[in-house]
């Protein structure tokens, strides 16, 4: 991706006469000392030097260190971060009109970094778009495949099984080690490897499958590029995805997508698009989902309405949820749907009770969440756990909530997840105002110390 270099931020690097690994240090030493877990190394700030975004807490703290250095007050704008006139300008992000733009705005952003956030870290999409968008799925044709036309080369299932054993592999390296772990590699596979062959000769069963193997590529990048922090180029690889759903008419899928949409608007607190996407999944799957995909779009709802303080409503959508799962069994389910089991229902239901602020059921879920995820989905584990201590917390709990948030931390300093991050950053926000209790204290050193293990690593 072309940038133009920050300018701004090398002309107060050279006049503070700071380098790339002294500057990282001092962020790191500032952040430690405010109990911030941060993992900046020189080559985070050569990047920034080359044009790539950066979160907003990061600039401050950057901000401060050369403010310190200088003697004089620099902020965030005069590092050349954060251009205000455009902060606030919504993404321009259309639903792909036919299947070679989709393909071709999907080879584009196989050659993005997620690594390279955008200024502000965030994602504001105009309303208006989101429904358009919405829309044009629920009333889309099927584009069909276009079977046995002439090409250079003609594939096979064992060519789909192919991409499916890749994505598999791929999707274990997410949960086990955060979205920053396999991105990259993924990226690569996808470009070179699977849309090319979505240009050859195949029959009506081979290129439907396919279509439906390269969507699945297509979703973990954008689930990855999600939990790596750069939600537009998430936001776009889910769009673009969404519109490969219809080619082949599979609406579960489809609803599978909008979903992610949902849980990614929730996060960022979007709660009224994140409804509404939740909604628009549940309507275009009926009839053409599983119980166990429903029960997924269902909570997806009761996330959303939870986050928005409805109790009523989430209260509705959670006993959906259940209600689907209980007939979970009955249905044929696809491979990408395996992981919803029970624990992970019980984790999304524990978030929507501690939305909520109903103690007792958010402490009893989360615990039975965290005593039913399998250790292999580390970072469901990590997510179930920080949302066990900030239930415990709800109940007073304080030594109680800060032994399971080191928990948390002892099991998932290896994932390079900026989701898993900021569920810990949440909670030591949490605990804050305990910040002179040695266990809290001593929290916030575990956390600097598996923050540091982590820069380490990179």
């Amino acid at each position: 991706m072309n940038r133009e270099p920050n300018a701004q931020l090398i002309a107060v690097m050279n006049e503070a006469q700071v380098s790339n690994k002294g500057l990282a240090k001092r962020m790191k030493d500032a952040a430690a000392q405010r109990g911030v877990p941060l993992g900046t190394t020189h080559v985070a700030v050569q990047r920034w030097r080359d044009g790539a975004g950066i979160q907003p807490q990061t600039a401050a703290i950057m901000a401060d260190v050369l403010s310190a250095k200088l003697s004089r007050r620099v902020t965030p704008g005069d590092l050349g971060f954060f251009d205000h006139a455009k902060q606030h300008v919504p993404e321009a992000v259309g639903y792909p009109s036919t299947v070679p733009d989709a393909l071709s705005v999907l080879d584009g952003l196989a050659q993005e970094r997620a690594e390279d956030t955008p200024a502000g870290g965030g994602l504001i999409v105009a309303d208006a778009d989101l429904s358009s968008t919405v829309l044009s799925w629920m009333i889309g044709r099927p584009d069909g495949i276009e079977a046995d036309r002439p090409a250079h080369q003609r594939i096979g299932m064992r060519d789909v099984r192919a991409i499916r054993d890749a994505a598999d592999m791929f999707m274990q390296l997410d949960f086990k080690y955060g979205g920053g772990h396999g991105h990259r590699a993924l990226r690569h596979y996808f470009r070179h490897e699977v849309l090319p062959l979505l240009s050859a000769s195949y029959s009506q069963k081979v290129g439907t499958a396919l279509y439906g193997a390269a969507a699945e590529v297509s979703q973990l990048l954008a689930w990855t590029a999600y939990d790596t922090g750069n939600h537009r180029l998430a936001h776009r690889y889910l769009t673009s995805t969404l519109r490969l759903s219809q080619v082949i008419d599979d609406r579960m899928f489809g609803a599978r997508i909008l979903g992610n949409l949902s849980h990614q608007a929730n996060y960022l607190g979007h709660h009224t698009q994140a409804i509404q996407l939740a909604r628009a999944a549940v309507e275009g799957a009926k009839g053409r989902a599983t119980p166990r995909a429903m029960a997924n779009y269902a909570a997806m709802e009761a996330r959303a309405l939870s986050n928005a303080g409805d109790r009523i409503a989430a209260g509705r959508a959670m006993n959906e949820a259940e209600r689907h799962f209980e007939r979970a069994d009955t249905g044929e389910d696809p491979a990408w749907l395996g992981y919803f089991d029970s624990a992970e229902l019980m984790g999304e239901l524990c978030h929507c009770f501690r939305d909520l602020k109903m103690r007792r059921e958010a402490v009893e879920q989360a615990q039975r969440a965290v005593d039913s995820t399998d250790p292999k989905y580390a970072r469901t584990l990590g997510f179930c756990r920080m949302v066990l201590a900030q239930s415990q917390l709800l109940n007073g709990e304080l030594e109680a909530a800060v032994q399971t948030a080191s928990l948390a931390v002892d099991g998932g300093d290896s994932l390079q997840s900026n989701r898993f991050q900021r569920y810990v950053t949440d909670f030591q926000a949490e605990v804050s105002g305990h910040v002179g209790n040695p266990v809290v204290a001593a929290f916030n050193d575990q956390v600097r110390d598996a923050m540091a293990r982590l820069d380490d690593d990179e």
